[in-house]
């Protein structure tokens, strides 16, 4: 399944104040197709957890109150307990309301994969989270790229507002084909003031992105979600195949039934998914990782819910 629309963008200015055209009936299908499909999964996988799974990314200042025992001396509020005699200690709460924003890559790339394609299945999985975000009445937003930043929803709350996020990533149809997912990590860490939690959604064929991923999982808690397709990796016995690049355009004619050549081609896939997931960790961010020949509903359940007992320790 793909997802595409008319190109709703009028200018090139600036992704976030860009005008939107009008959206067709087949597009609003397939968003409400979308709900219904992922319903039942927003309902069971962050009920009990989401507050675990995407805990509160900062802490507020509560109150100041006497020292109770098992307190932790650092945070003795020293000025008020010399006026007062007797030690006192100020006191945080984690901030209720969250920041969600989507990065979800749509280069040429990402339009490959069966049954879904890519591009489909980050469509899925955004509206999943988008919809988790609404219903804990957290904000929502999107950042959509291909070789630049081409359309940005800054995050908002409500149901209405995580329903426009998912139109939008329905009906976005990328100008570019090339991947710049360094400028999309850069551009989101400067279009978020506070901490937020930020989902990448990505194959990751790009080049220089690892250091901006890095500065970004500084500021934010950053979760990267990797899609990829098994045939990228594992051709099949077709005989000689005329391939194209999504991105670039380029050809070339290769004959799979060759059993070498599909070897070299399987290490050479296999050392660059090794060298991501490397950058990945080096980064500090959580991975999860998707294929599109399998449902994403119990891979990303079983990520989260280990991220989930991880943060609890």
């Amino acid at each position: 399944m793909t997802y595409e629309g008319e190109d709703r963008r009028r200018t090139v200015t600036s992704p976030v104040r860009v005008r939107r055209r009008a959206v067709t009936p087949a597009v609003l299908r397939q968003v409400k197709g979308i709900e219904l499909r992922t319903r039942s999964l927003v309902n069971t996988l962050f009920t009990g957890e989401y507050r675990s799974v995407f805990r509160g990314q900062g802490i507020e200042f509560a109150e100041v109150r006497a020292y109770q025992q098992g307190d932790d001396f650092r945070s003795i509020d020293w000025n008020v307990s010399a006026r007062m005699g007797h030690p006192f200690v100020k006191s945080y709460a984690e901030e209720r309301e969250l920041t969600l924003l989507l990065v979800v890559d749509q280069s040429g790339s990402q339009h490959f994969g069966s049954p879904f394609s890519k591009a489909g299945l980050a469509v899925e999985v955004g509206a999943v989270l988008a919809l988790a975000a609404a219903r804990h009445n957290d904000r929502v937003g999107t950042l959509l790229f291909a070789d630049r930043v081409e359309y940005v929803v800054r995050p908002a709350k409500g149901r209405g507002h995580a329903l426009r996020v998912i139109r939008d990533l329905v009906a976005f149809a990328p100008r570019g084909r090339g991947t710049n997912l360094a400028e999309a990590l850069r551009y989101a860490s400067k279009l978020l003031r506070h901490r937020a939690i930020i989902v990448v959604l990505s194959d990751f064929r790009a080049e220089g992105w690892e250091e901006p991923l890095a500065r970004l999982s500084a500021q934010h808690d950053v979760v990267a979600i990797t899609i990829d397709d098994p045939r990228e990796q594992r051709l099949p016995d077709a005989g000689w195949l005329d391939l194209e690049d999504a991105e670039t355009g380029r050809r070339l004619l290769l004959d799979t039934s060759h059993t070498a050549t599909r070897h070299r081609v399987l290490a050479a896939s296999e050392r660059q998914l090794q060298e991501r997931t490397r950058q990945l960790v080096r980064a500090g961010v959580d991975r999860v990782a998707l294929q599109t020949n399998i449902p994403y509903a119990v891979p990303l359940r079983r990520a989260f819910a280990e991220r989930a007992r991880r943060l609890k320790r």
